[in-house]
């Protein structure tokens, strides 16, 4: 059983939501620039067929975009709620019951513990010792 990781640990999910904050901020600022544009040209007398015209175009296309981005923050709204109502499925293995294996565990280690000869205790286990305490010559 795979274990998918946290949504707030999500790099698509966090992809989504910058994804979909840059392009509300972009579509505004296109959508107020080229209406603020259009607006002031037309009252001073000014316009021209561009600034009117493909203004008008430009305005659309940024109410397209934020309206895009106002989609994508309410996706992942959605996901993020779907998510939290979903809980893992965690499948119990084997239950453990530690008073049952601690008893025999001592039981065993005391009887191994009077049956190891005192002797074999002390003795080295390898050659390591030896070399330590001798002096290095050159």
């Amino acid at each position: 059983m795979t274990t998918r990781p946290r949504l707030s640990r999500s790099i698509p999910f966090w992809g989504l939501i910058a994804g979909s904050a840059a392009a509300v901020g972009f579509g505004a600022w296109l959508t107020i620039d080229k209406i603020s544009i259009m607006t002031s040209t037309l009252t001073d007398g000014s316009a021209t067929g561009v600034e009117v015209y493909a203004g008008q175009a430009w305005a659309l296309f940024g109410a397209v975009i934020a309206g895009a981005g106002l989609v994508g923050l309410v996706a992942a709204l959605a996901l993020s709620a779907a998510r939290s109502l979903v809980t893992p499925k965690v499948d119990v293995v084997e239950t453990i019951t530690w008073q049952d294996e601690a008893e025999p565990l001592a039981a065993e280690t005391a009887s191994d513990i009077a049956a190891v000869p005192a002797d074999t205790a002390s003795a080295p286990q390898n050659d390591v010792e030896e070399t330590i305490e001798k002096p290095i010559t050159r």
